[in-house]
């Protein structure tokens, strides 16, 4: 997650690029005819994109509503996954710029890999940054990293690496691009204890983490988009995860995880952990065919 080498200028992101207007950006590229007008055409010359958001301090209300949705205990610290709603704003603030090479609506969501440093306390002030250098081949498309440093006191203190997918337009160079949770173990715990998940999960999700994607709302708009009905956000089944494994943590942690198929709402999950090495598998599954929905890992960071 080393980025040290990106000579892209961070612009600074004010206010909080989201809602309405952001998902009309993300939306106009993939129109035909209006994504060829002057400011929504996708150019094709990405050569990175960096971007920060004025110094914030994490305060109560927001963290105890997300941590109530995710299943998170209340504590002074922050749940792990939290800061990546603080940098949701700047994900989308790459993926709706222009200079961008593909549009936001329909990139897939592929893995996930957050490191704490340490716990982030509620109170404390920190700064985020965002980054995408590289549009690389995949077999299914071309695939980005996006990924955050949060700062605190002069010290990153938290770092995440998201990979998008833009489906199409592959190589028969490209070679399967590997995740960390991938490397883990091969057999997938299977799902000691299930979740039934309320069909408007994807709303009160979006309404503490500021992700108001369409395909994750109503079955009209996922419909729309060409799914059945809504589906959970990735963010969201991951951080469950987390939750249930939070107490077994090493204050310094890495969690790895692969999104596989998508969790349909309401549905039922099947959550499953197990020990290996200096860590944890688990996974999210099917409860009637076994199929993931997502797998991962911990070590210590």
């Amino acid at each position: 997650m080393d980025s040290a080498g990106s000579t892209n200028e961070v612009r600074i992101v004010h206010g909080d690029p989201g809602g309405v207007t952001t998902l009309l950006r993300a939306a106009l590229p993939s129109i035909p005819l209006v994504n060829q007008l002057p400011g929504i055409r996708k150019s094709g010359d990405f050569d990175g994109l960096a971007f920060s958001r004025p110094a914030v301090t994490i305060e109560r209300p927001p963290v105890t509503a997300y941590a109530g949705v995710c299943g998170f205990p209340v504590k002074d610290a922050v749940p792990l996954t939290y800061l990546h709603v603080l940098a949701f704003p700047l994900h989308m603030a790459i993926l709706t710029d222009p200079s961008f090479p593909f549009p936001a609506v329909g990139a897939v969501h592929l893995s996930n890999s957050i490191t704490g440093h340490r716990p982030v306390q509620v109170g404390e002030t920190v700064t985020v940054t965002t980054r995408a250098d590289e549009v690389r081949p995949h077999p299914k498309g071309r695939t980005v990293d996006v990924v955050t440093s949060v700062d605190a006191g002069g010290q990153v203190v938290w770092e995440s690496t998201s990979t998008y997918l833009r489906r199409g337009d592959s190589t028969s160079s490209a070679t399967e691009a590997s995740t960390a949770a991938d490397t883990g173990p091969r057999e997938i715990p299977p799902g000691r204890v299930t979740w039934r998940l309320a069909g408007d999960l994807g709303r009160r999700y979006a309404s503490v983490s500021g992700d108001h994607n369409p395909i994750h709302l109503y079955p009209l708009t996922a419909k729309a988009l060409g799914f059945k009905r809504q589906i959970a956000h990735g963010m969201w089944s991951l951080a469950r995860c987390v939750a249930a494994v939070e107490n077994r943590l090493p204050d310094a942690v890495t969690v790895d995880v692969a999104f596989k198929k998508p969790i349909f709402l309401p549905g039922t999950v099947a959550f499953g952990v197990a020990t290996y090495d200096d860590g944890l598998a688990f996974a999210l599954t099917s409860p009637k065919s076994g199929a993931p929905h997502l797998v991962g890992r911990t070590h210590g960071a």
